[in-house]
């Protein structure tokens, strides 16, 4: 599977993700912010969709709306290294980060 295959509502899904990752030391890193931007401009966003990214750079989605058991089957490999990829964007990973994505690489498989 690959980014270009997502359909929209898997696009918003991802970047949900992306951001959640992103936010789980409490702050956004300017290189995450540059990672998310990448991540949007690979997966063509529409107008849209980068607005509503842009709206969780500011304020990040809520935990229930990033639940691992929405991901299809088919993208959990794709979801699962596009997080890793997340939050090693600033050459920093938390124990926060760590944590969260032992979690997602658990709830996944």
């Amino acid at each position: 599977m690959s980014l270009k295959q997502l359909d929209r509502e898997d696009r918003l899904r991802l970047m949900k993700f992306v951001v959640s990752f992103a936010w789980a030391d409490l702050r956004i890193a300017d290189q995450e912010r540059s990672f998310v931007r990448r991540m949007m401009g690979r997966l063509k966003l529409d107008k849209d969709e980068a607005k509503q990214v842009e709206a969780w750079l500011v304020l990040p989605p809520r935990p229930e709306e990033v639940d691992p058991n929405d991901v299809p089957r088919e993208h959990r490999r794709l979801f699962l290294q596009v997080a890793r990829d997340t939050i090693a964007a600033d050459g920093d990973v938390s124990d926060e980060e760590r944590e969260n994505l032992g979690l997602l690489e658990q709830m996944l498989g």
